[in-house]
């Protein structure tokens, strides 16, 4: 799966090292996965990490999966503390390999769980052309299962950030995302994609991590 762009950058990227070998070396870029359970601070790190690379004079691109856009935020990513950030919206991977400049130094993936499966090649050729890829996602979904191709993903990442929410309930740190349908939590035979905020998630711990069966 390439595209002009990742053609352009790969030839960019290579260079002849005749002072040593005098072989072909291609320089690659790299994979980082930000996971956990949602209210983890999963979409500050991507921020924070962003404008490092913004400080640092390096180009960037940050896009978002289209689910993930209501009207008020149409062009921006935003942390559930309020954070935002610009960010441009698009409906699958080869839409997204589509959208990255030659240019481009960094690439940040917003909600990677809900692309479909050509994520991971997307990723990796992007990580293969040189680019930096950062990509954040829910590891599980509402009933404690891997969630679409981020178990793929986690699998072949170079960097991998595992963060953690507080527990609604007890107050302990929390690896869960909980679903909840008028206050209630809800049965495993939901549909797995359902986008909400506090008034239909909580982050819970293993204990009180409730999936009606």
């Amino acid at each position: 799966m390439k595209t002009g762009a990742l053609e352009s950058k790969m030839r960019a990227m290579t260079m002849m090292d005749r002072s040593r070998t005098g072989t072909m070396m291609v320089a690659t870029g790299s994979l980082t996965v930000v996971t956990g359970s949602m209210f983890s601070g999963k979409t500050e790190e991507l921020i924070r990490r962003v404008r490092r690379a913004l400080y640092a004079r390096r180009r960037v691109q940050v896009f978002k999966h289209a689910l993930e856009t209501r009207p008020d935020d149409l062009e921006e990513i935003r942390s559930h503390d309020g954070n935002p950030y610009e960010a441009v919206p698009v409906s699958s991977s080869g839409e997204l390999l589509e959208r990255v400049r030659p240019d481009t130094d960094l690439v940040a993936i917003e909600e990677a769980q809900f692309f479909d499966d050509g994520i991971l090649e997307a990723c990796e050729s992007l990580a293969d052309a040189g680019y930096e890829v950062i990509a954040t996602g829910l590891d599980m979904d509402f009933r404690g299962e891997p969630f679409g191709r981020m178990p793929a993903l986690l699998s072949v990442a170079d960097e991998i950030v595992k963060l953690r929410a507080i527990c609604a309930v007890c107050g302990r740190e929390a690896s869960r995302s909980q679903r909840l349908i008028d206050g209630v939590p809800a049965p495993a035979s939901a549909p797995t994609i359902l986008v909400g905020a506090q008034e239909s998630y909580e982050a819970r711990c293993r204990h009180h991590h409730e999936v009606p069966r």
